[in-house]
């Protein structure tokens, strides 16, 4: 297999659209974080080799580029390390005249299951750090409470890498043969073309962990038909390949015997022209029935009950449904909802609302706000308690606060949404993409 030379480093080519977002403060961030990754990674089973290991490898042809993701241990957790030799790749290989597909998969049985599990236990049982979150994203913050800016720093390369996915001005194929969560969506689903295959697990299940489906998923669950992005990002519910083809989150389905084949087509492609890409993997794609217990199959339901103003309605409702007919699905639905933690519920529901009439840019500045106004504590701790309960003590009984939906007051969810006020803070500033945002709309 040909291994093409690695791009040069990304601070060279990413053009900023703000001053405040300099080449050399990226580079200083960049060297912050790779660092921080490099200690943190010392506490993961691998004994800190894993942090001399390409945790992204690229191959391809003359025309297409692989680039896979390499943490199989960790069902290819998202590091900061990965985060930034995408952004280096995706950014360079756009400008590149011989690069003409990009494709993307994972070593192993996942594609990418979201933070690294391992370092969040560590971490956090050793008390290193005050926070990680793992299981969809990684997030950390040191011991001072000051330095939560470490963490947003994370979540600001992350975002942008979303964003110049979802204005890539190249196909990219995401081939999602397995553990889809998270991290994993963002660096997918936001691009061209998704494969699902019979192995296909997706979820966005962050209102368990006192936190919030981000990435931009509030772009591309709230274009999902009916009110069904409400459903996944409210319950964190877990769907199979044939719900993603059907639901719109994959675009195509080709079993996973096809795969190789697949690839080998996809790598003699000579062209970014979609409609012949989209032929290629016509040739192995198949149609596939959903599974008679399939949620989707349950969509009346859904958009009657998850169309309600607030998150109280959409319980009430689903009760309601309950009582006329014993069904499973249904208390299930009701009761991971009243699993979760209320204050993400609400910050949930009110952003994929409000990103129906938003672009992917705008929704991952949202994104962004919401996650510093987190890591600041400023309302509910319930982010750090839920790391307790699900990843470290492991007792799956997280203590939220408020613990009820109607303890909740509105002006405090109000306040996630705006800027942090806070004299060092700096807005998430997007790199100018050359006017593709008016040409790159929904890809959903």
């Amino acid at each position: 297999m040909y291994r093409p030379p690695v791009p040069d480093p990304i601070a060279s080519s990413l053009c900023f659209a703000s001053s405040s977002c300099r080449p050399n403060r990226f580079l200083h961030c960049l060297n912050k974080l790779l660092a921080f990754d490099q200690g943190m990674t010392s506490f993961s089973q691998d004994g800190g080799n894993e942090a001399a290991t390409d945790q992204v490898l690229v191959e391809g042809s003359r025309f297409t580029r692989i680039l896979i993701l390499n943490r199989p241990r960790q069902l290819n957790a998202l590091s900061s390390q990965m985060i930034m030799k995408l952004l280096n790749v995706f950014v360079a290989y756009e400008n590149d005249p011989d690069v003409k597909l990009l494709i993307v998969k994972g070593n192993g049985r996942a594609f990418c299951a979201g933070g690294d599990v391992v370092a969040v236990v560590q971490s956090v049982t050793e008390g290193r750090f005050k926070l990680y979150y793992a299981a969809c994203e990684e997030l950390w913050s040191t011991t001072s409470s000051s330095n939560w800016t470490m963490g947003a720093e994370y979540f600001r390369n992350e975002y942008t890498l979303n964003y110049i996915i979802a204005t890539y001005s190249k196909p990219q194929v995401s081939i999602l043969d397995g553990i889809v969560m998270g991290g994993g969506a963002g660096v997918s689903v936001h691009g061209r073309f998704r494969i699902a295959t019979e192995k296909t697990v997706f979820a966005m299940p962050e209102t368990s962990l006192g936190l919030f489906p981000d990435v931009g998923a509030s772009y591309f669950l709230s274009r999902l038909p009916g009110y069904f992005g409400e459903y996944v990002g409210l319950t964190g519910t877990r769907l199979d390949g044939t719900e993603m083809l059907a639901s719109g989150l994959a675009t195509h389905f080709v079993s996973s015997t096809n795969l190789k084949k697949l690839e080998e087509s996809l790598s003699k492609v000579e062209t970014s022209d979609p409609f012949a890409i989209c032929a290629c993997i016509d040739q192995f794609s198949k149609a596939v029935s959903l599974k008679a217990t399939s949620s989707y199959n349950r969509m009346d339901v859904i958009d009657k009950c998850f169309s309600k103003e607030t998150v109280e309605a959409i319980i009430v409702s689903l009760e309601k449904e309950a009582e006329s007919v014993h069904d499973e699905w249904i208390m299930s639905t009701i009761l991971s909802m009243k699993k979760a933690s209320p204050i993400s519920l609400k910050i949930t529901l009110r952003s994929i609302r409000e990103a129906r009439r938003q672009g992917v840019d705008k929704c991952l500045i949202n994104d962004y706000r919401l996650c510093c106004h987190i890591l600041r504590q400023e309302a509910s701790k319930d982010f750090f308690e839920g790391c307790r309960a699900i990843l470290v003590d492991k007792d799956k009984n997280p203590k939220w606060e408020p613990s009820r939906l109607d303890q909740v007051d509105d002006k405090v969810v109000d306040r996630y949404f705006v800027e942090v006020r806070d004299a060092n803070w700096e807005d998430l500033k997007l790199p100018a993409r050359h006017s593709l945002a008016a040409k790159y709309v929904s890809r959903m």
